[in-house]
């Protein structure tokens, strides 16, 4: 006699919800593990586009990540808890301790690739390819000028408010920017950072040594387009400039007499003084110009005469 099957169907049908619910749980697993895949690839994909969910709701600024966000608010923050073991300046986040560190040890693992230029970080790179790019993201509402840095901006909104938050504690001259200031603090400290390599003569401004070069290098970059005269200078040219167009905005107060450059006025201010320290031996008749001592020198030798 065959054994009845019912007793291993009734088996069957009690262990069913069980395998059930292991086959739930298992797929309740998958489904999270798969939630935590899509999570972290929706993060990833908001570094290609320009998505930033997470904003600081003291400046606005928008993040990509919650993380990216918490190191930010640090920095509205007093809270620095990373400092640099060389220099011992502190920071708010890891990455931009790890970043600094680049200064002490002289990585630059950024490079241009059209001018081979490196830099530290890759913010820095990116802002650099703006020079060869020409993109100025940041806009003026006011005046609609374009900027490549938004600090830049942030500067320049200034001029059109008329702020100046830093003065001169010297001569009470005020200033957009601490760097403007720094600058400006040379005329009273004296300062000349900048040396020439030919002559190792120095200069308080990186511009005018790049003019200083020029005596060096002969290079005179302004052209006139009337005769074609070069200048090592910009000011040079537009003074050159008025002698063709005629132009003498320089007169002197005395005789009235008109020049096109301050230096040819400067020189003729001297025949009005007392300042005549160049003498005749001949007759003992002074000067206040070698040059007019020179033509009147011609009347005893008798190369001219005299008018």
């Amino acid at each position: 006699m065959s054994p009845e099957p019912e007793p291993l169907q009734m088996k069957q049908e009690q262990e069913e919800p069980e395998l059930q619910q292991f086959k739930e749980e298992e797929n309740q697993l998958c489904i999270s593990h798969d939630e935590e895949h899509f999570v972290g690839l929706m993060y990833h994909m908001k570094t290609h586009t320009d998505e930033k969910p997470f904003t600081c709701v003291t400046c606005g600024k928008g993040h990509r990540q919650k993380s990216a966000l918490k190191s930010h608010m640090r920095t509205h923050s007093v809270e620095k808890p990373f400092s640099c073991l060389t220099c011992g300046k502190d920071f708010t986040g890891k990455t931009v301790l790890k970043n600094h560190m680049k200064i002490h040890t002289g990585e630059k693992p950024f490079s241009c690739m059209s001018c081979e230029k490196r830099f530290v970080n890759k913010h820095s790179l990116v802002v650099h390819m703006r020079i060869h790019t020409g993109e100025k993201p940041f806009s003026c509402m006011t005046c609609g000028r374009g900027f490549s840095q938004k600090g830049n901006l942030v500067i320049h909104m200034k001029g059109h408010t008329g702020e100046e938050p830093l003065s001169c504690t010297a001569c009470g001259k005020r200033f957009l920017t601490k760097s403007c200031l720094n600058i400006h603090m040379r005329i009273h400290t004296g300062e000349k950072p900048f040396s020439c390599t030919t002559c190792e003569k120095r200069f308080a401004y990186k511009h005018t040594l790049s003019i200083h070069m020029r005596t060096h290098t002969g290079e005179k970059p302004f052209l006139c387009v009337i005769c074609g005269k070069g200048f090592a200078q910009k000011g040079g040219l537009a003074t050159h400039v008025k002698g063709h167009m005629g132009e003498r905005p320089f007169s002197c107060k005395t005789c009235g007499k008109c020049f096109s450059q301050s230096s040819l006025l400067t020189n003729h201010m001297t025949t009005h003084t007392a300042e005549k320290q160049f003498s005749c031996v001949t007759c003992g008749k002074s000067y206040s110009k070698k040059t007019n001592l020179t033509y009147h020198i011609r009347i005893h030798t008798g190369e001219r005469g005299q008018t």
